[in-house]
């Protein structure tokens, strides 16, 4: 974290910043158990499913070329896959960037960290310390707690079944509570309901995994772009 941020940790207003974003880090850790499981019941060893999430740290391209190998599947295809899940990231890159500032270790700490919560987390307040805060606060937590929660699923092995306590339910209960607050707007909702739409509509004609990048589209037909400033003649 940049100086910036430590002193915005003092303020207030970042306080539900902070519980939100360790108590969806947690959420995200207890999810993270059952790729640990998957991981190792694919063939990984306990270092190969821990570095997996260390280095790569997206869920969704992770447990797609889990599933892949897990399957019989190539190395190419597994990859394939993973990379064009982790596509959406870019895209997350790019609207960070501009709220995001510091030198290049900086930036790269931060590419690290730029994920589907730590986005939506750093796009919710109007604040632009806020958002810094948020990012920050966020992307570490579910770093942390991703690869803790790693880690206890690799040794655990097969020990664990992720339906059975429910951890398969841990992310998509936290992502509805992550975008609670862009219902609140027309433009969200307007968004949500396009995306919803697009998102099923694909489901039978398309591989798993594609259907979330098309609702992603709904961004670009329900929200409309702001409109240009315009700036006063100079005289």
């Amino acid at each position: 974290m940049t100086p910036a941020v430590f002193a915005t940790l003092r303020d207030r207003r970042v306080r539900p910043i902070l519980t939100t974003g360790v108590t969806l880090g947690l959420a995200v850790g207890v999810y993270a158990i059952s790729f640990g499981v998957a991981g190792v019941a694919a063939g990984a060893t306990t270092g190969q499913t821990c570095a997996m999430s260390l280095l790569v740290f997206t869920g969704a391209s992770q447990f797609s070329a889990v599933s892949v190998i897990a399957s019989g599947g190539s190395i190419g295809s597994a990859m394939s896959g993973a990379l064009l899940l982790a596509a959406r990231n870019g895209v997350f890159g790019l609207t960070m960037s501009r709220r995001l500032t510091g030198r290049l270790p900086t930036r790269l700490l931060a590419a690290q960290l730029t994920i589907d919560e730590s986005t939506a987390m750093g796009t919710t307040p109007d604040d632009p310390d806020l958002q810094r805060a948020a990012f920050w606060i966020t992307g570490v937590s579910v770093y942390v707690f991703w690869n803790l929660g790693t880690l206890i699923g690799a040794l655990a092995g097969n020990a664990i079944d992720p339906k059975t306590y429910g951890l398969d339910a841990a992310i998509p209960a936290a992502f509805v509570a992550m975008i609670w607050p862009q219902l609140r707007t027309r433009p969200g909702r307007r968004a949500a309901a396009v995306g919803a739409v697009l998102c099923l509509a694909t489901i039978p004609v398309v591989p798993v995994g594609l259907p979330i990048l098309i609702a992603a589209l709904a961004i670009l037909i329900a929200v409309p772009a702001p409109a240009p400033t315009t700036q006063p003649a100079s005289r």
